[in-house]
C-alpha cells in the first residue's frame, strides 16, 4: 500500500505526495487552493504494470519508431546503460502488456525489436491502414518468393527451371518492393547473379530469421493412402 502525505505549498496550492514502497517511486500532484483536493489510490494496482522512467522511455521509442530497432539503437535512444538492460525492459513491458490485456507486445523482428499489435486484431486493423493491400502479391509472385525463400541464394535460371516459366519481371517487381536483392554472383559460366530475400522480407512477414519459415515437409498434404498402396490397388482393379 502506498503512503500518502498532504501539505500546503508556499504558493497556496495543495500538494499531494504518494510514495510506493514496492518500487521506491514518488508522485506529486498539485491542485489550486480553492479546488477540492483529490486522492489517487494505488491499492489493487499490479506493481509490474507501473512504468518506471526507463520503461516509459523504451515504450515511447518503440511507439514512434518506423520499424524494428536493434538493441543498440534502443540503448541509444532510450538513454539506457547497455543491451542487457534493454532486454530486461522489453521483458518488463511485455509482462505489463500481458497482465493488462493490452493489444500490444514487443516482438523481435529480423535483427531488431518492434511494438506490434497481437494477431487477433489483424482483421480490424487491416481495414484501417490497408496493410493487406500493400502486402498483396499475385500467385506467381508469391510462388517465386516462396521458392527463393527456401532455396536462396539461387540464380534466375535455377528459379525458372523450378517454376517452368520466365521470372525476370517478377524478380524485378520483388526487388522494387524491397523483398528480394542481388546477393552476389555465381561461380558458374557467365557468373549470373544470385538472388536472396532481404531484411524487409523478414520484417514484413514477422520472421526473426529464415529458420522461422514453416517446415516445408509440414506444408505437404498428407495422403490418406500411401502412393505405393494406391498404385497396387489400381493395378489389381
Amino acid at each position: 500500500m502506498a503512503g500518502r502525505t498532504l501539505a500546503a505549498s508556499a504558493a497556496g496550492a495543495w500538494t499531494h505526495r504518494i510514495a510506493s514502497p514496492a518500487t521506491g517511486q514518488h508522485w506529486s500532484f498539485f491542485v489550486g487552493r480553492d479546488e477540492a483536493p483529490w486522492v489517487l489510490s494505488l491499492e489493487g494496482v499490479d506493481v509490474a504494470c507501473i512504468r518506471t522512467p526507463k520503461m516509459a522511455r523504451m515504450e515511447g521509442v518503440l511507439l514512434v519508431a518506423g520499424g524494428p530497432l536493434s538493441l543498440r539503437k534502443l540503448v541509444q535512444f532510450g538513454t539506457l546503460a547497455d543491451t542487457a538492460e534493454a532486454r530486461k525492459l522489453i521483458e518488463q513491458l511485455n509482462v505489463a502488456y500481458d497482465r493488462t490485456g493490452s493489444p500490444f507486445r514487443v516482438e523481435r523482428v529480423a535483427t531488431g525489436y518492434q511494438l506490434l499489435t497481437r494477431p487477433e486484431y489483424a482483421y480490424w486493423l487491416g481495414k484501417l491502414h490497408q496493410r493487406q493491400a500493400a502486402l498483396k502479391l499475385s500467385a506467381p509472385a508469391l510462388e517465386t518468393l516462396t521458392i527463393l525463400a527456401y532455396r536462396q541464394p539461387m540464380t534466375r535460371a535455377d528459379l525458372e527451371s523450378l517454376r517452368g516459366v520466365q521470372c525476370t519481371e517478377i524478380l524485378k517487381m520483388l526487388m522494387d518492393r524491397g523483398l528480394v536483392r542481388i546477393a552476389g554472383e555465381d561461380n558458374t559460366l557467365g557468373r549470373p547473379f544470385l538472388y536472396e530475400t532481404t531484411r524487409k522480407f523478414l520484417e514484413t512477414y514477422g520472421l526473426r530469421n529464415l529458420d522461422d519459415l514453416p517446415d516445408a515437409g509440414q506444408l505437404r498434404r498428407k495422403r490418406e493412402v500411401p502412393l505405393v498402396e494406391a498404385t497396387e490397388e489400381a493395378d489389381a482393379a
